[in-house]
């Protein structure tokens, strides 16, 4: 080996690199077939790994900084800096969450940060698209991916479910992009025609994240399309009632239903949180799913929300 054939990379230099809110992916070595990749998450966010049709790559994660934190079969696990993980043909979803802003290198020796990005890029501009439309929107979005994934964790969500949460509940309104502008900014309270539009959006979330053929928003469009339905049957688009509800998606609402209620809308002021944790305590069994209500109830106990 001459020095000719080692390349140095500076920390900050990648060959490519894509930042979604709370994430950032870089690609800082590439060959042979094989991938290195920087993640660097901010504290709160989340990753998932899954399986995928066809591959067989060994993958390996090394944490440089901050701790990982993931559950398997009910068993909870943590990484931390100097530690790392390994896999072949991984079999399962896993969510993987930071506590605390947390940097890691990712290595597959198969080609995987051109798929990585494009999946990413989609969310990216689908969540920019959220923010030109609807101003405090994308502050919404990540309050209630932050809140869903609070709840799904403390009632024992598996990996899976929280890989689909995580992303169905940041976009869980993104077929508001689909809105005609006068309806989605209107300050006073809709006409039953203009309504029954702004009620199509979760249909028209669902449509996009069909439209996109990437898996990771496929697999989540049918929960973005339910998170307006009511124990009750009494939500939209489809009248569903009970456990015909996914519970993602029951989630999702208890989460939207608590930051709807807490912030100042053009047509309505924020009540206080305690005020709005009545209501969805009163709603419980009828409104909200009673199993989300009680994980999302003890988070409020103990002062996490």
């Amino acid at each position: 080996m001459t020095y000719q054939d080692v390349h140095l990379h500076k920390r900050d230099e990648a060959f490519e690199e894509v930042e979604i809110k709370g994430l950032k992916v870089s690609l800082v070595a590439a060959g042979d077939g094989g991938e290195v990749i920087r993640h660097q998450l901010g504290a709160g966010s989340a990753w998932a790994i899954g399986p995928s049709e066809g591959w067989t790559s060994m993958e390996f994660v090394y944490v440089v900084s901050g701790e990982l934190h993931w559950t398997v079969d009910g068993q909870a696990f943590a990484a931390k800096p100097g530690d790392s993980l390994s896999a072949v043909a991984i079999s399962r979803d896993t969510v993987f969450t930071c506590p605390v802003d947390t940097e890691f290198l990712y290595f597959s020796t198969q080609p995987v940060f051109h798929h990585y990005s494009v999946q990413l890029r989609e969310l990216m501009q689908l969540a920019v698209s959220i923010e030109q439309k609807d101003g405090y929107t994308a502050d919404h979005c990540n309050r209630i991916k932050d809140l869903s994934m609070r709840i799904g964790q403390e009632m024992g969500l598996t990996s899976s479910q929280l890989y689909n949460l995580n992303i169905a509940s940041f976009l869980h309104d993104v077929g508001k992009i689909r809105v005609p502008l006068p309806i989605l900014n209107k300050p006073s309270t809709l006409s039953a025609a203009e309504w029954d539009v702004m009620k199509r959006h979760t249909s028209f979330g669902r449509q996009m994240l069909e439209e996109t053929n990437l898996p990771m928003l496929t697999t989540a469009a049918q929960i973005v399309e339910q998170h307006h339905e009511r124990r009750n049957g009494s939500g939209y688009p489809f009248g569903l009632a009970g456990d015909d509800i996914r519970l993602e998606a029951a989630i999702v609402a208890v989460a939207d239903s608590f930051d709807a209620m807490t912030t100042d809308r053009p047509y309505q002021k924020a009540r206080s949180a305690g005020d709005a944790k009545r209501e969805i305590r009163e709603k419980r069994g009828i409104l909200y799913h009673p199993d989300v209500v009680d994980a999302f109830l003890s988070l409020a106990d103990r002062a996490e929300i």
